[in-house]
């Protein structure tokens, strides 16, 4: 059988490819996912959990080799490489969108004109916001901002129901002179809000529930092939005629009129690459014939960097029982660096840290760069062997913009820990950093259930004793205090814990037909090749001010329209 569409890798941007494509009876698609299935009545609980931080550590939902460089790698002074972390790469049916925080951010209209700016014909903001409402049904608000037939429904837990920190931080922002913004999907300016989500009766909305429902299953043209790993792109000359898979570890053919690839901006790289597509150069150390030389694969890999200012939260003020969601406000502001457009900083409120006990008793508030400059990230292949993750290099905080807006975020939100609003709800603020011992006792195990069970009853003793405990296990290196006041104590624990926040995207970027480093034009079709095209967040020709799954969504859905209209 040939089938019309080949689709790899389920995530957000193929479950919406599946749907779409699917809805012509006509078209034969064939959807393959390296994980698991997650149908109707046997999706896991941990994903359907309104709080995601069961799912974002379970296993059984990443890919598990994948580790990345997040600081700036010097390729010229290798004995100063820093060290590998593990990345949490989704690996099961709705990709990211079934592990991540469910946070339904568009970003700002000049993100769009930015990408149209870039080279992306036909992306400008009034491109994109009629696919933006088409990925939505908003519960709440109504209007030319909104969506209200959309396959994944969208609200937000307004103040009545917040829990006591997440109250006293709304307190501290307007203590700092931000207004109260009701929709931050409406409005674009600076201000703190309820956040949006992709929830609905407090349980995750993922692109796979959404968009591959039991009526979408039932179509006779669409073939969901789960635990399918595709091991290479077939080719006939420069036409790409279909992959060869692993299927529940058999190995197997599919042919089709064309294959889309939609496997995320870490492993659609590196697809392409194995496949001679890429650096000339670079494919030709490794051995690897050149079948299209574009240097742009796996470049310029964008994420948001990030770090946190956490602290102890008071037992009044954790989370009340009325909703599992840990993150209920967030604020946007303006850094004020020049060249920069407002809107660039957003700081999420974090009243619960992780599953666990102690996570229970720790709040952050993680403030992120989403106006990134640092574009110096890679992805390249570390061998042929398709079974090798691929070397990834975020480079984050290469330019020092970056850097300095973090260093000024720290200062501005740990100043607010030290007044009077947010001193009702926690104590003893401190510098978090998410390093292996914090993964290690995030794995959802008894051991660490107990050991945290303990501990959470040492911190809530005495002043002392929990001071004591924060300084000798859980702070790691410096000092709140310390940084507070020393740049270069700051700069150096930045460098160290700042990371990205899962939004890799950018290394197959669309643009105009004059631009070296573009991969695909702005349908995602890859220039010198037929047959194939990308979808997903690896075409952004720059990382929006948002988290990246419902922009990547809507890539989507705008995408397969224009293929349905010829």
């Amino acid at each position: 059988m040939i089938y019309d569409y080949i689709i790899v890798g389920g995530g957000s941007a193929g479950s919406v490819m599946a749907n779409r494509l699917s809805a012509k009876s006509g078209n034969q698609v064939l959807l393959c996912e390296a994980g698991q299935d997650t149908p109707d009545g046997k999706v896991p609980p941990e994903i359907l959990d309104s709080y995601p931080g069961t799912a974002y550590f379970d296993p059984r939902f990443h890919w598990q080799d994948l580790k990345v460089h997040t600081q700036i790698v010097s390729h010229n002074r290798p004995e100063e490489r820093p060290p590998l972390r593990k990345y949490e790469q989704a690996r099961v049916l709705g990709g990211g969108s079934s592990i991540n925080g469910q946070l339904a951010n568009r970003g700002a209209p000049a993100d769009y004109d930015e990408w149209e700016a870039k080279g992306a014909a036909g992306w400008s903001w009034n491109d994109v916001l009629p696919f933006f409402k088409k990925v939505e049904r908003d519960m709440d608000f109504d209007g030319p901002f909104h969506g209200k037939e959309g396959r994944i429904p969208v609200r937000r837990i307004f103040p009545d129901l917040w829990n006591g920190h997440a109250k006293a931080v709304a307190e501290a922002f307007k203590a700092a002179g931000y207004n109260y913004i009701d929709d931050q999907n409406g409005e674009y300016r600076d201000g703190y809000f309820p956040i949006t989500i992709s929830n609905l009766y407090d349980r995750r909305v993922s692109a796979a529930i959404g968009y591959l429902d039991n009526g979408t299953r039932a179509r006779p043209n669409l073939t969901i092939s789960a635990e399918t790993q595709v091991s290479e792109l077939l080719f006939e000359g420069t036409r790409c005629v279909g992959v060869k898979a692993l299927v529940q570890g058999r190995e197997t053919e599919f042919r089709a009129n064309e294959v889309i690839v939609s496997s995320g901006a870490i492993h659609s790289p590196a697809h392409l690459l194995r496949a001679g597509i890429g650096p000339a150069g670079a494919l030709r150390d490794l051995g690897i014939d050149v079948r299209a030389d574009l240097s742009g694969v796996g470049q310029r890999l964008m994420d948001h960097p990030s770090v946190s200012v956490s602290s102890f939260m008071k037992p009044e003020a954790r989370l009340n029982g009325l909703t599992r969601r840990h993150i209920l406000l967030a604020l946007r502001y303006t850094s004020g660096v020049d060249g920069v457009a407002p809107g660039d900083m957003f700081v999420a409120v974090v009243s619960k840290s992780a599953w666990h006990a102690v996570g229970e008793q720790i709040a952050s508030q993680l403030i992120c760069v989403y106006k990134t400059l640092s574009e110096t990230g890679q992805v390249r292949l570390a061998s042929r062997d398709w079974r090798a993750e691929p070397i990834v290099e975020f480079n984050l905080l290469s330019d020092r913009r970056d850097l300095e807006r973090l260093m000024d975020g720290f200062r501005r939100l740990g100043a607010m820990h030290m007044g009077a609003a947010l001193g009702q709800a926690i104590s003893d603020p401190f510098p978090a950093s998410y390093s292996d011992r914090v993964r290690q006792i995030g794995v959802v195990n008894d051991k660490n259930r107990r050991m945290t069970a303990f501990v959470a009853k040492l911190l809530d003793g005495p002043d002392w004793l929990r001071r004591w405990i924060i300084d000798r296990f859980i702070v790691e290196g410096y000092r709140f205090d310390q940084l507070m006041t020393d740049d270069e104590a700051l700069e150096a624990f930045i460098r160290t814990a700042g990371i990205g926040v899962w939004h890799a995207s950018c290394t197959c970027r669309m643009g105009a037909d004059d631009d070296p480093m573009a991969v695909t034009d702005n349908q995602g079709r890859v220039r010198g090749i037929a047959g194939l095209r990308v979808v997903d967040a690896s075409l952004f020709p720059a990382v929006p001010c948002a988290n990246t799954n419902f922009p990547t969504l809507m890539t989507a859905e705008k995408i397969s329209d224009t293929m349905l209209a010829g």
